[in-house]
């Protein structure tokens, strides 16, 4: 029966960290790459594992493949600190490790618990993400933001969720879009990528009524809505900075 090896990428996520390896705590052994946490996280992680390594920041894609370098066994299930694997879902992974697997990867789906309830609409769910996965198969790729895990051959999905506390309240949500739309708006300008009049325009509103509507972010009532119009300003606020960044490389300087 093949082994697990459960990886986590930290810095400073002393309050989050303990609730997510003991979710783990079942697997064979956890590897933790922090960057540098100035709180309490390296102490709490060498509780549950003496496999904490301390790492300078390379960027989401070298530090998750950093992680798995350092694992001992060829099947990982990578996972956020803010995340946690249920025993539903704990479960269904030992099953299907109990033979080796044929694919090369899994896809879970991820639920996400915002304002109070758990969001089963919008761009949100099911959030299918690549986490459990043959090293030797499969690894991260991408960029500065939405880095996924690419694999040499099938990737197979599994049925029970992966649960994910992201944001504390609404202002952090506001705080996290702010940093993940500069990675962005960076990442798709260095692609050669532009903003114009119709992406600034029509693009928000469309993604609105993606979520909102044809997702069924209204089924989730006032939480469905402000869900549905933060994912929207996400869209508009990545292409005006993608707009800004254009333009700071044609304008002459002052």
């Amino acid at each position: 029966m093949p082994k697990l090896s459960v990886t986590i990428i930290t810095r400073d996520e002393a309050s989050d960290i303990a609730a997510a390896l003991e979710s783990v705590c079942w697997a064979d052994e956890i590897v933790v790459i922090d960057s540098g946490s100035r709180d309490d996280t390296v102490a709490i992680a060498r509780r549950y594992t003496d496999r904490v390594c301390v790492r300078e920041w390379p960027g989401y894609v070298a530090q998750k493949n950093a992680a798995a370098s350092l694992a001992s066994h060829d099947w990982i299930l990578s996972i956020d600190a803010d995340e946690r694997v249920t025993p539903d879902l704990a479960q269904e992974i030992g099953a299907l490790l109990a033979s080796e697997p044929s694919a090369a990867a899994f896809r879970i789906p991820r639920v996400t618990f915002h304002l109070g309830r758990w969001i089963r609409s919008t761009d949100w769910y099911p959030d299918h993400q690549p986490r459990l996965y043959h090293k030797h198969r499969a690894r991260w790729t991408g960029a500065y933001v939405h880095e996924t895990v690419t694999a040499e051959g099938a990737v197979g999905t599994l049925t029970h969720d992966l649960q994910h506390y992201a944001y504390r309240d609404i202002s952090d949500h506001l705080e996290t879009i702010n940093r993940y739309t500069s990675l962005a708006a960076r990442q798709m300008h260095e692609q050669g990528r532009r903003a114009g009049l119709l992406h600034l325009v029509a693009h928000p509103p469309l993604a609105f009524l993606r979520n909102y509507v044809a997702k069924g972010g209204f089924r989730d009532g006032s939480v469905g809505l402000v869900i549905s119009l933060m994912n929207a300003y996400y869209v508009f606020l990545k292409f005006a900075k993608l707009w800004e960044l254009r333009r700071a490389t044609t304008l002459p300087r002052r």
